[in-house]
């Protein structure tokens, strides 16, 4: 297949999602029966996520999407991180909001965007990934800063979750949300923070692979971060308790993510895609 056949698939691909995600904001912040069955902390936090995913998200996967069928190889790095971010809000989409008229379109969001990212994976491993990259390309930096990343999020979340299964009690968090078990919880341990974890040491031995998904792990975590400031305002101006401190916290993490990303896409060979 040709890199312009590819390209052309980014964007076909990327129409649908685009189209089907904005369905979705435009239903969660416009209709309000659309999370009449969720808590009043559970809804506030779906409302804020149909902000986010309707003024960041789609307008970033739209942009980094043509940018990408116009050869961009920096755009198609951040085109991925864009899908794991979709995959992941919409598992949450799809197994912790109440059944709803939208159920169909959830589904539709996470199987695009999860067959998008796994045809991005299996393009581009194909590709001489090492020459994209100059010699000064901060491999250590960034996979170190990803380990440590996974290992304060599972002392965070286990702080939370091993009390409570000592003492046969249920988490605040989960409580607060009415929900069986909290969906955050379940893919960090289980995929996400395991997932850092790799790339980190794919870094560290210079693999390739660990070059190709390292801008869209640094790229999710800068839209996971921007969310939960998000989620906290959001939440505080409905009169919901929350800690306002962590939206500082959480922009200070985004901007220095940025900043490790920005220095490892300028190690890039400023080359275009199929060249």
């Amino acid at each position: 297949m040709t890199s312009d056949n590819q390209n052309k698939i980014i964007l076909l691909l990327s129409l649908p999602i685009a189209i089907l995600a904005t369905i979705v904001s435009y239903a969660g912040l416009f209709i309000p029966d659309t999370y009449a069955k969720e808590t009043a902390n559970w809804a506030a936090q779906a409302v804020a996520q149909d902000i986010i995913d309707l003024f960041l998200i789609i307008p970033f996967l739209l942009i980094t999407s043509w940018l990408a069928f116009k050869k961009s190889r920096i755009a198609l790095l951040l085109w991925s991180g864009v899908l794991i971010y979709l995959i992941y809000t919409f598992v949450i989409y799809c197994f912790a909001v109440h059944f709803n008229q939208l159920f169909i379109v959830y589904c539709l969001v996470l199987g695009l965007s999860f067959y998008a990212f796994l045809y991005f994976f299996l393009s581009q491993i194909k590709e001489p990934i090492d020459s994209w990259f100059s010699d000064t390309v901060p491999v250590k930096t960034v996979g170190i800063y990803l380990m440590i990343l996974s290992g304060l999020f599972y002392l965070l979340w286990l702080s939370e979750i091993i009390p409570a299964i000592f003492s046969n009690t249920t988490p605040a968090t989960i409580i607060e949300t009415g929900l069986v078990t909290n969906p955050v919880h379940a893919l960090d341990l289980s995929v996400v923070l395991p997932g850092f974890m790799i790339v980190g040491i794919l870094l560290l031995k210079k693999n390739p692979k660990g070059l190709l998904l390292a801008p869209a792990v640094l790229t999710f975590c800068i839209l996971m971060d921007i969310t939960i400031g998000t989620l906290m305002i959001v939440m505080d101006i409905r009169g919901i308790e929350t800690d306002l401190s962590l939206t500082v916290i959480m922009v200070l993490l985004a901007l220095f993510t940025l900043g490790l990303l920005i220095w490892f896409l300028k190690s890039l060979q400023l080359k275009r895609i199929g060249t």
